[in-house]
């Protein structure tokens, strides 16, 4: 790739950028294995090593990764985007009206058993509904919702 090409290419389109080990704390997102995580557990050798325990945000799987602390680590673009719920189709996929007017329809229903129980409660009650999404590294997954009232404005 020429300095051209690598000057117009988007950071900000990028899936991922690096963080030095050592500035990665509880709470902060990482890349292990490849996979998008949240740190559960960090520490820190006395030969400057850092062991991070994390939580795949898509799987739940926990993973575990020990950097140099002057190292760097890939560290996941997560955003979260709220949708308003259209329809729930039979095959396990949802229809939700995105910011700029069109239709989304391929994302999954949640697996979390509660709040899919009341997202298809709400559905089903036909109450306005919004959902958050959590996406990152081309994976999206359904984490919240926000239920006001029924569509026809009771």
């Amino acid at each position: 790739m020429s300095d051209e090409e690598l000057e117009s290419t988007n950071v900000k389109d990028s899936k991922s950028y690096p963080q030095e080990a050592g500035t990665i704390r509880k709470n902060d997102y990482i890349v292990i294995k490849g996979r998008p995580c949240k740190v559960v557990e960090t520490s820190t050798s006395e030969t400057g090593e850092c062991h991070f325990a994390a939580i795949d945000i898509f799987t739940s799987v926990k993973l575990e990764d020990i950097v140099l602390s002057s190292h760097n680590c890939d560290v996941p673009r997560v955003n979260c985007t709220d949708y308003t719920l259209l329809y729930i189709f039979d095959d396990g996929f949802v229809s939700v009206l995105t910011e700029n007017g069109t239709t989304k329809d391929d994302l999954k229903l949640p697996t979390d058993e509660a709040l899919l129980t009341q997202l298809k409660a709400g559905f089903e009650e036909d109450k306005y509904i919004v959902i958050s999404v959590m996406s990152a590294m081309g994976e999206e997954k359904i984490i919240a919702l926000k239920e006001d009232g029924t569509k026809g404005g009771d």
